[in-house]
């Protein structure tokens, strides 16, 4: 791990979820990211803003307050302008609802805003592998596909990279009418949550059928269904671990797993979930280990 040194000046960009979700604990990251190091806070009211901020960084160390999304968000544009190499992120976590920073958790940061805004100004600098997919999209944590018709999203559905958009958005000027739009939303929403499934597939998942090939050889072929398939990306240089639950028949199917630098999965359209936003339908998906591909300040 690199020592990153507390003179740094620090961009402090606050994910609008955050500010607007718990403002209190953003208030406490901020006064202690504020009195250990020069610092220039951002409160973008949106993706646009919030991007914009920290493509004009300049030689400032960025910190970002908020949950797995707004970290996934950060690291996607430093990957899609080439910046990850000579850039080391920090995250104070700030999340709204359960499973919001599971992803922060898994990766070792402080969940108190205190321990979090501490570590940034005196932790280490740590190098992760990063999987890129082969439409340029990357996870930093875990990759799951579910069971054909099951739920990608963990109870979120196809729906959940929508409802992301939905929430780093811009906020509506007058309170009254935000509130008066967001409550129509949640009662359609729970209206159409409460209808009954029209396709036997989503009442009753069930096995799907997928190629997943690790480094050019097949793991699982079209002829053996699969329940999950899940790719996690390793320590640094050690690749990404796949692990494949086959569909059971009577007694329960043995796990097949491997460590490979490159999978490709095929077959039936399918979704699946990458971190905390759920992907698809593809056909078929390539992703790559980029070793040690970009950096997080972690507790020394």
């Amino acid at each position: 791990m690199t020592e990153v040194a507390t003179s740094d000046q620090l961009l402090v960009v606050i994910d609008p979820v955050a500010r607007h979700g718990d403002g209190e604990a953003v208030r406490i990251a901020k006064d202690v990211l504020s009195a250990g190091a020069t610092t220039k806070v951002c409160l973008p009211d949106g993706p646009e803003e919030f991007d914009r901020a920290l493509a004009r960084r300049g030689s400032r160390r960025p910190v970002v307050i908020g949950d797995d999304r707004a970290l996934l968000r950060a690291v996607s544009l430093l990957h899609r302008r080439r910046e990850l190499a000579g850039c080391a992120l920090s995250l104070v976590p700030v999340g709204v609802g359960d499973g919001t920073l599971s992803l922060a958790r898994a990766l070792g940061v402080p969940m108190g805003a205190v321990e979090a805004a501490r570590a940034v100004l005196d932790g280490s600098e740590r190098r992760l592998d990063l999987l890129v997919d082969d439409s340029d999209g990357v996870v930093l944590g875990a990759l799951r596909i579910p069971p054909l018709g099951g739920d990608a999203g963990g109870g979120s559905g196809a729906g959940g990279a929508a409802s992301s958009a939905e929430k780093h958005g811009s906020p509506h000027r007058h309170d009254h009418h935000h509130h008066h739009w967001l409550r129509t939303c949640q009662s359609l929403v729970r209206t159409l949550a409460a209808r009954p499934a029209r396709t036997p597939s989503s009442a009753s998942p069930g096995p799907t059928r997928l190629r997943v090939e690790v480094d050019g050889r097949t793991l699982i072929d079209l002829d053996q269904p699969v329940e999950t398939v899940s790719i996690t990306p390793g320590g640094a240089g050690s690749g990404a671990r796949i692990e494949i639950r086959p569909a059971s028949v009577g007694a329960e199917a043995a796990l097949l797993e491997a460590v490979a630098r490159t999978i490709t999965v095929s077959g039936a359209d399918f979704r699946y979930r990458a971190d905390a936003v759920v992907a698809g339908p593809v056909r078929t998906r390539t992703w790559t280990v980029r070793e040690a591909a970009w950096g997080l300040t972690l507790p020394g």
